[in-house]
């Protein structure tokens, strides 16, 4: 097994979602000849500049985060400019975890995503 590389992107001016399919393509290995599902070989990604990214359209002010507790009227919204001016990482983070498989190696390649102020 090889080490794990480290690789630092710059999220000035680019779109959160541009950015998470990279983010999470690093992560599980798919830039590497040696990618294979069921392993973890991917690399750990630093972001820097997470609040420099820029939504286009309308998308700041209409989208929402949804969760749900699974009990009657349980339903948790939050616009995304709520979650941009608490966190601009947090964004990036969410749309990140949505993109990536959901088994059991979720977790560990979560780990190895970070974000530089």
């Amino acid at each position: 097994m090889s080490r794990r590389k480290t690789v630092i992107l710059d999220a000035t001016n680019l779109a959160p979602g541009r950015l998470a399919t990279k983010i999470a393509t690093l992560l599980m290995g798919k830039d590497q000849p040696s990618y294979s599902p069921h392993l973890d070989l991917g690399s750990k990604v630093v972001v820097e500049n997470a609040g420099q990214v820029v939504f286009s359209g309308k998308k700041i002010d209409q989208k929402l985060y949804r969760h749900h507790s699974n009990h009657p009227g349980g339903l948790k919204e939050i616009p995304a400019k709520k979650v941009f001016n608490d966190d601009p990482s947090e964004v990036i983070r969410l749309a990140v975890v949505k993109m990536l498989p959901k088994n059991k190696l979720r977790d560990g390649r979560l780990r190895r995503l970070s974000f530089k102020k």
